[in-house]
């Protein structure tokens, strides 16, 4: 069964319930009303017996009371607390006598009304307490049934077209509220079917579904993007491994000719195969924290950042000891994954390192989430600043240099992954900053 049909059937269930509850009380209601109008007229005519001398007999027995008015058809007997009842003289046949109403007749209780069955016709009886003789008045209720009867079958009829006319219109409702789940589900299966992850939802209400198609359109542009990414990464990887591995295997072709070589040619061609595969060795590294960084699997952790730089300073001391590192620290504690982020500063200090000159100086300071990291080398030209930090650049002054490309690209991933930024500017003097700013743990 489809949701809509769903739907639509509990819309029809609570329209019938309501309904149905309604009838009820409709009923109700008007089976009181219309009892209430014979009871009342029951109490006015015993009102009227009582009145003045009471109940008496006539010479023959039978009970004396005035004649059945126009249009109120009473029957009227006077019920002693034992014997027989007393009946007027028009009347043959009594009304059946119940404990109750002998009680009534020994002067016990107040008037009450109950229903009796005598000959094929409902009656509606009010017994009214006295002393020796209870009075009991009677009043055909035919009309009335016949009344309650007819409504009974009316306020079937209303139900049933009501939930008629609710499952109709719980279709059509239905069917106009799911249009955007039934557009969802369409491009789901599109999207299931061909891959294309370019397609979109039209999402034009600002409702619940509304925001659902928006959630889906941007999980499919997250998606199209990291597909785009990933694809980029493929290929950049591809075009970046080609050069070494072409370079690789000339070399181990010579080689391979052994005899043909001298001694110096040789040693030189083994120092470049040892070299590239160093380099291949860096870049896989390199893509391969480009790949855990994207997949975020270190939990996140209070960390002090000052600590961390201080680590990774030290590391760089000791891979580049011709380079002067001096440091300028404040505490700082930042939320995030403790290797990522040393990892970062790891590349921003070796990225420093490799620019400054021998005996050059790399500043590095620590201040309210942020690193920041200070060379006094060349310098970044003002047309490559804006794409220092993507995969895979390489300005024109650093292709002559080692490196894979990826250093920097690492350190905007992890500040994008940490909720911060990484900046590049020309530091005043010369040479090149660098600010890799976090969120700190107490929003610093």
């Amino acid at each position: 069964m489809s949701f809509r049909t769903r739907l639509a059937l509990v819309a029809a269930a609570a329209v019938g319930l309501a309904v149905v509850a309604a009838s009820a009380v409709v009923f109700v209601v008007v089976r009181d009303q219309l009892l209430g109008e014979v009871d009342q007229a029951l109490t006015d005519r015993a009102r009227e017996l009582l009145t003045g001398p009471g109940l008496h007999t006539d010479e023959n027995g039978d009970l004396e009371v005035p004649g059945p008015r126009f249009g109120t058809p009473d029957f009227i007997q006077a019920v002693p607390a034992q014997g027989p009842v007393l009946l007027t003289y028009y009347e043959n046949r009594g009304l059946p006598v119940t404990d109750d109403a002998r009680e009534a007749a020994r002067g016990g209780g107040d008037p009450r009304f109950s229903n009796a069955h005598v000959d094929g016709t409902d009656l509606r009886v009010l017994t009214v307490p006295g002393s020796p003789y209870a009075l009991q008045i009677a009043r055909p209720i035919t009309e009335v049934n016949n009344t309650l009867h007819r409504i009974t079958l009316f306020l079937i009829m209303i139900a049933a077209g009501g939930v008629a006319i609710a499952a109709a219109l719980g279709l059509a409702v239905s069917q106009a509220a799911l249009r955007p789940v039934r557009r969802l589900t369409e491009t789901t299966e599109r999207v299931t079917a061909t891959g294309d992850l370019s397609e979109r939802i039209e999402a034009t209400s600002e409702d619940e579904l509304g925001r659902l198609a928006t959630s889906f359109n941007t999980m499919l542009a997250g998606l199209e993007e990291s597909s785009r990414a990933q694809r980029q990464l493929v290929a950049d990887a591809s075009h970046e491994l080609r050069t070494p591995l072409t370079s690789l295997r000339t070399n181990i072709e010579v080689l391979a000719r052994g005899d043909e070589l001298a001694k110096g040619d040789r040693e030189r061609l083994l120092e470049d195969v040892v070299e590239q595969i160093g380099e291949m060795t860096s870049l896989i590294g390199e893509l391969i924290e480009l790949a855990r960084g994207e997949r975020g699997e270190e939990p996140a952790e209070d960390v002090r950042l000052d600590l961390i730089a201080a680590g990774a300073v030290e590391r760089a001391r000791r891979n580049r000891p011709s380079v002067a590192f001096t440091t300028d620290f404040e505490e700082a504690t930042v939320h995030g994954a403790p290797s990522t982020i040393e990892r970062a500063v790891a590349n921003l200090l070796d990225n420093a390192a490799k620019w400054s000159p021998p005996g050059g100086e790399v500043e590095v300071g620590v201040r309210g989430g942020e690193v920041s990291v200070r060379d006094h080398g060349p310098g970044i030209a003002e047309e490559d600043l804006p794409y220092v930090f993507d995969r895979f650049y390489r300005a024109r002054t650093a292709r002559g240099l080692p490196g894979s490309g990826l250093g920097l690209a690492i350190v905007k991933q992890v500040a994008d992954a940490h909720g911060g930024q990484v900046l590049a500017e020309r530091a005043e003097g010369g040479g090149t900053r660098m600010r890799l700013r976090f969120n700190g743990r107490d929003g610093s």
